[in-house]
Formats: structure tokens, sequence, C-alpha cells
């Protein structure tokens, strides 16, 4: 099932009355189930396409569907529900609510769903228990290592069971074993859970775990390549 179909979407920013084009003229499918990496240099457009797959970026042109819903030309408030629903997010800054707990962090996401106290509490210590934070629910964030930080941050945007999540540079702040050690839970969570992961990286370790690499150079689609 097609989950992602981005098609032949354009980006173009303005500097200094200089018209930038992020991205051209690109088109890529994204499966459920899949575990793929978006690659290439800086300035390449790979953060560029992840938002816009995230609805957090219009494309200047072109269309793009998340689950089968067209969402370009969605207006603010409609992104926004789009992102509760649909999409999770794992950023390499962790972005956790600094005063809030572990498990708060990872209830938040159900509370604006509306899911109930008891119901919410529980899946979010579940969820926790399942990235290894289990004994660690009532730590705050700045009480957690970087590694620790990022599985709340995973188990947040999981949590709901999003169609789709999305991770940028999510690797970036830890250390090489921490940061081995996290993509293989997240790669554990996509075997055994089929969670749908897209990443945008450089980091060799994400595209030594990817099943599919998507190469960005200059805005475009370079090459694929796929692993079983």
């Amino acid at each position: 099932m097609t989950l992602v179909n981005v098609e032949h979407t354009s980006r173009i920013y303005r500097q200094d009355s200089v018209a930038v084009k992020a991205l051209d003229d690109v088109s890529v499918a994204i499966e459920a189930g899949e575990f793929t990496t978006l690659v290439g240099p800086s300035g390449s457009g790979k953060t560029t396409l992840l938002n816009q797959i995230g609805a957090l970026d219009e494309p200047s042109s072109g269309k793009i569907q998340i689950d089968g819903q067209e969402i370009t030309g969605l207006s603010r408030k409609k992104r926004t529900v789009l992102r509760l629903w649909k999409i999770g997010f794992v950023f390499q800054e962790y972005n956790l609510i600094g005063v809030l707990s572990a498990q708060e962090n990872v209830e938040y996401v159900l509370m604006l769903r509306g899911v109930p106290f008891g119901e919410r509490r529980r899946q979010a210590r579940a969820i926790l228990a399942d990235v290894g934070l289990k004994g660690l629910e009532a730590r705050l964030p700045n009480e957690l290592s970087g590694g620790q930080q990022q599985r709340v941050a995973v188990a947040r945007a999981i949590v709901s069971k999003p169609a789709i999540v999305l991770a940028d540079e999510p690797t970036a702040n830890l250390d090489s074993k921490t940061g081995a050690a996290l993509l293989d839970m997240m790669r554990r969570l996509n075997d055994e859970q089929g969670v749908t992961f897209v990443f945008s990286t450089h980091d060799p370790m994400v595209m030594e775990r990817a099943r599919r690499v998507v190469h960005l150079k200059d805005g475009q689609i370079e090459r694929e390549e796929r692993r079983p």
C-alpha cells in the first residue's frame, strides 16, 4: 500500500531577490512498512523533501498525498490536524517538553487526540517499556542522557500508531554507540510492528540499516538503492 506519493514537486525559496530551487521536479512513492532514508550533501534537498512529506512545508508546484489524502494546499489548521493523526516526528534536537516527565511527553500526543487519562497512561508506559525505558517514566528530559531522550522522542512518535514516522537526522547529537543502539531499536520496531520510517540523514549508520536509500543532489533524485 502506498502511504506517500510525491508527484513532480518543486520548492523555490527567495534569498536576496534570487530564486533558489531547493527541490526540482521530484517524484517518489513510499510504501507501508518501508525503512527508507533520504541522503545527500548539505543543500541537496533531503530535509526540504522530508518537511514537505510531513506537511511542515508547502511545495511551490506539484502534489503530495499522505495515506490517500491530498495535502497540497491544505490550510494551516488542516495540516496541523493531519500531522496529529497521520504523522510521527523524531528530530535531532529531541524537541521534548522540559517541564514534563518522559511519560507525560509520550502521553501528550494522546491527550491532544482526546484519549482518556487512564488509557493514555497505560499506552505511554507500555511504549516506554518497549523502547527500553521502563523505570525511567518519571524522569524529566534533563535527567536523561541524549540517547534516552531520543528514545522518548521515538516513543512519542509511535505511541499513537501514525501512518508514517519521519526522522530528521535523529543520530546527529548522539555518539556512535548510542546512535547505533537507537537505529537498531527503530529497525526492530519496523520489523516487528511494521512501523514505517523515513529518515533524512548523511549518517552512514542509517544508510547501512535502511532497506531503501534515495540519493538526492541539487534538489533532484539522483539514484536509489534497494536491499532485502
